[in-house]
């Protein structure tokens, strides 16, 4: 089992997605996030890889999620816990992303997303309106 940050990095009504690079989901767009390493807390995670994947920091505002289905990634379970941030800086695709998009966060859920990350921008526009937090067994319609 591998524990995950993904970011759902906003800015003026837009979300910033990049293309993956790795074998897994190449060329699909998905939220900026990688791998918890040991000794660093989720927090601490989410800003290095940031950091790495797009040269950005990152100011969190909330914590959307925890994201745990045992099929969200194919190669093996891994739960993610996802922050909502905004962000400062110039984007650069680095590390694992072959480039990035900036979004309009509507426009997001018609693109072919890695993961379950279809999922998670769901939720972030359920977030937008009515707050509160989610898990992969909540179901949207008791929100």
């Amino acid at each position: 089992m591998r524990y995950a940050i993904d970011g759902i990095l906003q800015k003026e009504g837009k979300i910033l997605l990049i293309r993956r690079a790795g074998n897994t989901f190449h060329n699909y767009w998905a939220l900026p996030g990688g791998i918890v390493e040991e000794g660093e807390t989720v927090e601490e995670a989410l800003i290095r890889e940031m950091l790495e994947e797009l040269g950005v920091e990152v100011k969190i505002i909330e914590i959307l999620g925890v994201y745990s289905k045992p099929s969200r990634d194919p190669r093996e379970h891994t739960i993610s816990v996802v922050f909502i941030c905004a962000y400062e800086g110039k984007p650069e695709a680095g590390d694992d992303a072959a480039t990035f998009g900036e979004f309009p966060e509507g426009m997001v859920p018609e693109l072919e997303l890695a993961f379950d990350h279809k999922q998670i921008v769901r939720d972030y526009r359920i977030w937008l309106k009515k707050k509160g937090t989610f898990w992969s067994t909540k179901s949207v319609a008791s929100y």
